[in-house]
């Protein structure tokens, strides 16, 4: 049985978004699943849009996100080998050259839409006579390439949208190579899955037509067919079309933004599948759950407010062991008993700096009655404090006051932390220290 091999062909002309970072971890967590090579090719054949630095950024969120590659390639390598390509489908008599320019063939293309017909080329170049060639030649006009489709339906089984089939002739002959010499990503990117054995494709459905015509070029190249899987575009929470805002969410943003890449890829791991969203800590458990044959051809909904929820549980998951290192790049010095105490009630890591300060530093108490705060003040423990300490303090607080329930706790909670809600006060109690809790509830910023 053949190795299964995928590829995730990003061009650097942009930072990855979460579009295209759900294709990259579904092949990502297909050939995890399957025992398979995960390959990176970078598609790098648009000089002029293309930089190292966007290269950089894409190799460095794929590292963010724990998704390692085996092996790598990039087209800019490969150019002869285009070149090569094309010639063998010249000789076939399977490329053609045509010689109307840009504005020509958008011309074409409106004449046939106000006649009401499809917007197909005609075909012109094929028919040129050798004189007809020489004469543009000698004005200077170079030609651009078209793989000259057969007439016939392609059909495939697609892993995601079931049985497919195209009738070739409502498509035009795509162009493979530009008048410039400049190779086009629908020969460029067959080429390169045949030479790198690349056995299934995941991408989206915006290429099914584009994947019914390189079935065509696989097959006159001498190769057959990877195995193809389309999955639905992205949409947002009401199943519109993503904004340009949203659509263009970057990688390097949502870290920005301290979302954690297992909350990123617990969500676009699920979305358009049958199954819930489950926030998972590790890459191994996401990899384990992953079934291609769960997503559907229904719209896959991506809703930031979901990926905040995820990310919430996946914070409140952490041990402590895992995020030690980070929180002390952050100025939080607190052991396993304050992580433990505050992560419940923070949605990013970065939060925990806040109880940190509230903890550690000083702040203005608030009193909100003073007869609870000036009782536990004169009934506060001699000695460290600590969250035993807790029950019987609050006892005898609700004695001397008469005071129970949310009219005892309350007030305590804004003169020890200055705020209305956050982690349970009895641990809190020795991280702020029993001089800083005296001077707190007597009113004395602290």
């Amino acid at each position: 049985m053949t190795a299964i091999k995928v590829r995730f062909a990003p061009s650097p002309t942009g930072r990855l978004h979460v579009g295209n970072l759900r294709t990259a971890l579904v092949n990502y967590l297909f050939a995890r699943k399957t025992g398979g090579q995960f390959m990176l090719r970078i598609d790098d054949t648009d000089t002029e849009r293309s930089s190292a630095a966007f290269e950089d950024d894409i190799r460095a969120d794929l590292e963010w996100m724990g998704m390692g590659w085996d092996c790598e390639d990039r087209q800019s390598l490969r150019l002869e080998r285009y070149d090569a390509a094309l010639a063998t489908l010249i000789a076939a008599g399977r490329a053609y050259a045509c010689y109307e320019t840009p504005e020509e063939l958008s011309l074409k293309r409106k004449a046939q839409l106000s006649a009401g017909k499809p917007p197909v080329y005609d075909r012109t170049g094929l028919k040129l006579s050798d004189d007809e060639k020489a004469k543009f030649e000698a004005q200077g006009r170079r030609p651009h390439w078209r793989f000259l489709l057969n007439d016939a339906e392609v059909s495939w089984h697609d892993m995601v949208r079931g049985d497919v089939a195209y009738h070739m002739s409502s498509l035009s002959d795509p162009v493979l190579m530009r008048e410039d010499g400049r190779v086009i990503y629908t020969m460029a990117s067959v080429v390169d899955d045949i030479d790198h054995g690349i056995t299934h494709i995941l991408r989206g459905e915006d290429h099914v037509t584009n994947s019914a015509a390189q079935i065509q070029l696989f097959e006159a190249l001498g190769a057959n067919a990877p195995t193809m899987g389309h999955l639905a575009l992205l949409a947002g929470a009401d199943g519109e079309g993503l904004s340009k805002r949203l659509g263009s969410l970057s990688i390097g943003e949502l870290r920005q933004s301290e979302i954690e890449p297992s909350a990123i890829a617990s969500v676009l791991a699920r979305i358009g599948t049958a199954d819930p969203v489950e926030a998972k800590l590790h890459m191994a458990q996401i990899i384990a759950g992953f079934d291609i044959t769960r997503f559907g051809r229904a719209t896959a909904k991506f809703d930031p407010a979901e990926l905040q929820k995820i990310n919430a549980q996946i914070i409140q998951e952490m041990p402590f062991e895992l995020v030690a290192a980070r929180l002390e790049e952050i100025g939080v010095k607190g052991d396993a008993l304050f992580w433990e105490t505050v992560r419940g009630n923070i949605m990013k890591l970065g939060e925990a700096k806040i109880w940190w300060d509230i903890c550690t530093s000083e702040i203005t108490p608030i009193i909100d009655a003073n007869n609870v705060t000036n009782a536990a003040a004169a009934l506060l423990p001699q000695g460290d404090l600590d969250a035993s300490i807790w029950k019987g303090w609050t006892t005898a607080i609700a004695a001397e006051t008469g005071v129970k329930g949310k009219g005892l706790f309350m007030p305590l909670r804004l003169a020890l932390t200055g705020v209305e809600a956050g982690p349970e006060l009895a641990p809190l109690l020795g991280l702020i220290g029993r001089e800083r809790v005296l001077k707190r509830l007597q009113g004395v910023a602290a």
